[in-house]
């Protein structure tokens, strides 16, 4: 498939509601670590003595005469109205998403959970019926349960790469969007995009990715054929733990819907949000490298440990269609409930916490923490056994973090509700 990448030269053309939108012509070499730094910025309305995006914090723009509102509303002129519904310092940022998600149009919101209800909300009709991986996003899947039912939208929940079952929920329902996670959090299960993507088409289904575990980066949903992806930006784009914002991209068409439902929900991302953001994402290549490198390092270094009995690795799939290993990496203990507890309350560098892609590392036991209020049959039906535990690895120096898993995976060995090596919980 050939690419067109866009370049740093820039121009406007016209979009009356969402503001000025880059014209870019295509570059033939230019890489994302470049992208992450110098995609969308070069815009007409930034003074030339500044290298960094202004923050335009106005809520309104005003006009000049009526004859230029006209102009506006005509889409000859292009501006921005209310910031509601676009502004300049967000327009960067999403320029250059797009750039990386090899997108016509991307929209930026104020979390990765508002990004999903958009897209639901507005590709999904009142009736309509959507497929979905039982292990997509858990707050996902409740809203699609919960919300979406009420609006008599039917769901189904297949295990990911089932293709007959997918296959005769198509060939039964009249589907109107296909949702997973690629890869999904915490069992990292990879769906192969290209397929899926040709068997929903082939009856009428949109293909939706969210892709937030793999990073624009490591994974590009659009150019293997899904129709839309959308990221928790508050992850591995922004990458510093101080910002939330969602996104979703895809073709003009389809944006332009989801940004029309969300002009109704009312929550943009504000523009000092995407000021951050827009600073976090000039070094995403850069940490998201690091983290690739330390996930796949420390899956070596422990994958015949004594006290780790099973090793969640990415398959073939994933290696066939992402370019990085990914900064998360999930094993499971060989310990109980609290032998576990005991390896994660061990650990010296990492944080006990949710989120991943950040620069600092993080630790959780899902039946601990994300998964407390599900009972023990509940949690081992979608495979969080007790003894799982999450990494998700920042930029520390990989000697330092491995010394500190070792020296925890030690200390769970004196703990006396380790049982005996062999068990696996």
């Amino acid at each position: 498939m050939d690419v067109a990448y866009p370049s740093l030269e820039t121009g406007y053309i016209s979009c009356p509601i969402q503001g000025p939108t880059l014209q870019m012509p295509m570059l033939d070499i230019i890489s994302d670590a470049s992208l992450t730094v110098h995609a969308g910025e070069q815009q007409n309305w930034i003074p030339k003595c500044s290298i960094g995006t202004p923050i335009i914090n106005s809520t309104s723009r005003w006009f000049e005469n009526s004859e230029e509102v006209i102009a506006f509303k005509e889409g000859r002129q292009p501006s921005f109205e209310y910031a509601r519904y676009g502004n300049p310092t967000t327009k960067v940022l999403e320029e250059k998403i797009s750039a990386l998600e090899r997108a016509e149009s991307t929209m930026f919101v104020s979390s990765g959970m508002g990004a999903i209800v958009a897209v639901l909300l507005s590709l999904v009709p009142p009736g309509g019926h959507i497929v979905a991986t039982k292990d997509c996003y858990w707050e996902a899947r409740m809203f699609i349960q919960n919300r979406l039912s009420l609006m008599g939208v039917s769901a189904t929940f297949v295990d990911m790469n089932d293709m007959n079952l997918l296959k005769e929920v198509l060939q039964k329902n009249r589907v109107s969007l296909f949702y997973a996670d690629s890869l999904s959090n915490p069992l990292l299960n990879c769906l192969d995009i290209k397929k899926v993507s040709e068997l929903c088409h082939s009856h009428g289904a949109l293909v939706c990715i969210d892709s937030t575990l793999a990073s624009p980066i490591n994974q590009k949903p659009l150019t293997l054929g899904a129709d839309v992806v959308l990221h928790s930006a508050t992850k591995y784009i922004s990458g510093h733990r101080d910002v939330l914002g969602g996104c979703v991209s895809g073709s003009e068409n389809l944006i332009s819907k989801i940004r029309s439902c969300h002009f109704d929900l009312g929550s943009p991302l504000v523009p000092n949000a995407a000021y951050m953001i827009i600073r976090g994402m000039k070094t995403m290549h850069l940490r998201v490298e690091t983290q690739n490198n330390t996930a796949l390092k420390m899956t070596h270094l422990l994958e015949k440990h004594p006290m780790v009995c099973m090793f969640i690795i990415q398959d073939y799939q994933a290696k066939s269609q992402m370019s990085g290993f990914g900064g998360v990496v999930s094993f499971e203990l060989a310990g109980d409930l609290y032998a576990t507890m005991k390896f994660v309350d061990s650990l010296k560098l990492p944080y006990i916490a949710t989120s991943l892609g950040g620069c600092e590392s993080l630790v959780q036991q899902p039946a601990v923490m994300s998964f407390w209020d599900y009972s023990a049959a509940e949690r081992a039906k979608i495979g969080i056994k007790d003894n799982l535990v999450r990494f998700a690895f920042g930029i520390e120096k990989f000697e330092d973090l491995a010394a500190d898993i070792l020296q925890a995976l030690q200390n769970m060995i004196l703990c006396s509700h380790t049982p005996q090596l062999t068990s696996c919980g």
